[in-house]
C-alpha cells in the first residue's frame, strides 16, 4: 500500500510539472502537427498574379453578376416594415390566395409545428420532451401583432426561437404568416366573419 501511495504521488508531481511547463521564447517556428489551415496559399489584394495577362490578383466580377445588396431592397415584402421607417405593416403586402395558404401550411408543418403544434397552441411534440413551451398563437397579445412583426419574428427570431431567415425565404415567411392568421380565424372566428351569402351554408 505504501508503494502504491508513493507511485501515485510521483505520478501527480510529474503530471503537474509537465502541465505547468509553459515553455520559453524561441526564434524557431513551433512544430505544427495539425496546422488547421492557419496558413493557406492565397493572393493578397493588389498583389501580383502571374496567372492573368494583366498580372493583377484583384479581378472584376464576372459579367452578369448581381450584387447581393442590389437584389435586396427595403420594400415591405423583404422587411415587413413600411419603407424608410421602423413601423411594421399591419397586413400582408402580398395577395392571399389558396396556393399561398397551402404553401404556408406546408412550411408551417416543417418549421413551426414541432414546437407550436398543428393548431398553433404551443403544444408541439417538442414540449413533450421537456423543452420550454412555445408561444400560443391564439393568445390575444399575439393575435393583435401586425403581420409585419410576425414576418420579422420568423426572420430574426425572438426569445428562445431562433432566426429562420436562412432556412425560409421571404415569400414562404409571408405564406406562413397567412396560414397563422387562418389558424387564428379557425379558433377565434365568429359567425360575423363569414360573408353573408355563405352563412346559410355554414348553418347547415
Amino acid at each position: 500500500m505504501r508503494h502504491m501511495i508513493l507511485i501515485l504521488g510521483l505520478a501527480a508531481v510529474l503530471v503537474l510539472s509537465l502541465a505547468g511547463l509553459r515553455g520559453c521564447a524561441s526564434r524557431r517556428p513551433p512544430i505544427e502537427i495539425f496546422p488547421d489551415m492557419d496558413r493557406q496559399p492565397k493572393l493578397r489584394p493588389q498583389a501580383r498574379n502571374p496567372l492573368f495577362p494583366d498580372g493583377r490578383s484583384s479581378r472584376q466580377p464576372v459579367e452578369g453578376t448581381i450584387a447581393r445588396q442590389a437584389a435586396w431592397d427595403g420594400s415591405p415584402e423583404n422587411t415587413g416594415r413600411h419603407p424608410g421607417t421602423t413601423n411594421d405593416v399591419e397586413v400582408l403586402p402580398v395577395p392571399v390566395t389558396p396556393s399561398l395558404l397551402a404553401r404556408g401550411q406546408e412550411r408551417f408543418g416543417i418549421h413551426c409545428q414541432p414546437c407550436h403544434g398543428p393548431l398553433g397552441d404551443g403544444r408541439g411534440i417538442a414540449s413533450r420532451y421537456g423543452m420550454i413551451p412555445a408561444a400560443n398563437f391564439h393568445d390575444p397579445r399575439l393575435v393583435r401583432m401586425p403581420d409585419g412583426e410576425w414576418f420579422r419574428v420568423i426572420t430574426e427570431g425572438r426569445n428562445q426561437m431562433a432566426a429562420y431567415a436562412s432556412q425560409v425565404p421571404a415569400p414562404d415567411r409571408w405564406a406562413i404568416v397567412a396560414y397563422l392568421r387562418a389558424l387564428e380565424r379557425s379558433r377565434l372566428g365568429t359567425v360575423e366573419d363569414i360573408p353573408e351569402p355563405l352563412r346559410s351554408e355554414w348553418r347547415k
